[in-house]
């Protein structure tokens, strides 16, 4: 079991911007766990066929994913997206489909997260059979919509920007200020 002062790192922001990748270098820089994106496995295992019938098993997954991570961590732990990105996914991909308890779980986890790092898509879009929106109009609108949901909690975030050197040092400094509290 994770201790009590141990923080929860969120890795946020819309697709193709470097999450899994800072995720990673957290985790190895911090020497703790990281918890990965569920739903990549998830698709992966249906030949890339999602429903909205699906939305509260990837729920389930992420959930189970994130915990998992945070039995084994000590200090702190980062998470590849969190369930409130599954509510985005969810309302953007499968409007009015979202299960009412992933929301309200989703509300709750947030509450329990001492930092979001919000990667913005100032970096090349990979192209990723997963990915929805590889256009600018698109990513766009994508990265207000993960903005927006982080104001409209008042969570705290710190936003990475920049190339991979820049991104991953911001977010070491970020993190180190989390540690520091």
């Amino acid at each position: 079991m994770a201790e009590t002062g141990m923080k929860r790192v969120v890795i946020f922001g819309t697709e193709s911007t470097g999450k899994t990748v800072l995720a990673q270098k957290l985790a190895e820089h911090f020497g703790e766990p990281w918890a990965p994106e569920f739903v990549r496995e998830f698709w992966d295992l249906r030949g890339g066929k999602i429903t909205a019938e699906d939305l509260g098993t990837i729920a389930l997954g992420q959930m189970a994913n994130e915990d998992h991570a945070v039995g084994r961590a000590r200090r702190v732990v980062f998470q590849d997206t969190d369930l409130l990105t599954c509510v985005l996914w969810d309302d953007l991909l499968f409007p009015g489909a979202c299960p009412a308890w992933v929301r309200s779980e989703a509300e709750e986890r947030t509450r329990g997260c001492a930092l979001y790092l919000l990667c913005d898509t100032d970096i090349p879009f990979e192209p990723d059979p997963q990915r929805s929106f590889p256009d600018e109009a698109g990513r766009e609108k994508c990265r207000r919509l993960w903005r927006d949901a982080l104001e409209k909690r008042g969570l705290p975030f710190v936003e990475i920007r920049g190339g991979w050197a820049q991104r991953e040092a911001a977010a070491i400094a970020a993190v180190t200020a989390i540690l520091a509290q």
